[in-house]
C-alpha cells in the first residue's frame, strides 16, 4: 500500500509506488516552503537549519523578496528578524495573503532574549495571519547585531540614559554568540516536530 495524491487529496493505494518504494509517509506529499527575510544573515542561517531538518521530499527554501510562486505550497515555515518587536512589512503583507495553509513562524531577535519577549513578537506577527489558516507555533532565538548598534549605545554612556545604555550593551555582547550551535539544534528539532503535526492533519 502507498499513498497517492490526486486533485489535492491523499488516498491509499494497494501495491508498490511507481517510484519503487513500498509506501510513502504523508510528509512526502506535503509541499513545504521555507520563506524568510534576513537583514544580517542570522535568520537565513536558521532558515537553512530548518529546511535541512524537514523530512518532506517536496520542499523548497527561498528568500521572500526573490521567491517564485510563493503562494503555491501547502505548508509554510516563515522567518524574519524582529524589528521593534514585530516583523518587517514584507512578511506581514505576505502573511495576510495566505489562505487555507499550514503555517509556522521562526525568527531571530537582537534584543529581548526571553520567552516573554518572543511571545510578544509572535502575537504581533501572528495577528496578520487570516483565521482560515492553521497555525502550528513558532521558534525564536537571539541574533548578533551590527557593530554600529553597539556604537550607538556607547554614545549614550555618561548621559541621562547611562543605565539603559549599559543594559543594551550587555545584551548586545550576549547576542554576539547567536545563533549558536544550540540554537540551530533547537531550530531543527522545532522543524521536525512541527512537520509531524502538519502531517497529522493532512
Amino acid at each position: 500500500m502507498y499513498l497517492e495524491r490526486t486533485c489535492g487529496r491523499i488516498k491509499e493505494v494497494m501495491g508498490h509506488c511507481p517510484c519503487g518504494n513500498l509506501y510513502h509517509t504523508g510528509s512526502d506529499f506535503m509541499n513545504t516552503q521555507v520563506l524568510y527575510v534576513s537583514g544580517t544573515g542570522n535568520t537565513a542561517a536558521v532558515a537553512k537549519e530548518i529546511f535541512q531538518a524537514l523530512p518532506s521530499s517536496s520542499k523548497d527554501i527561498q528568500e521572500l523578496d526573490h521567491a517564485k510562486n510563493p503562494l503555491s505550497a501547502d505548508c509554510y515555515f516563515i522567518g524574519f528578524w524582529a524589528n521593534r518587536g514585530t516583523a518587517n512589512v514584507e512578511i506581514l503583507d505576505f502573511l495576510s495573503e495566505l489562505h487555507g495553509k499550514k503555517v509556522a513562524l521562526f525568527g531571530t531577535c537582537g534584543m529581548g532574549n526571553s520567552p516573554e519577549y518572543y511571545a510578544e513578537v509572535e502575537k504581533k506577527v501572528r495577528a496578520f495571519l487570516p483565521d482560515d489558516n492553521q497555525y502550528f507555533g513558532s521558534f525564536f532565538c537571539q541574533g548578533k547585531m551590527p557593530i554600529r548598534v553597539r556604537e550607538k549605545y556607547e554614545a549614550m554612556l555618561g548621559t541621562e540614559h547611562d543605565q539603559l545604555a549599559s543594559r543594551l550593551i550587555k545584551n548586545f555582547d550576549e547576542a554576539l554568540f547567536h545563533p549558536s550551535a544550540e540554537d540551530f539544534r533547537k531550530a531543527a528539532s522545532f522543524a521536525k516536530n512541527i512537520s509531524k503535526k502538519m502531517e497529522a492533519v493532512l
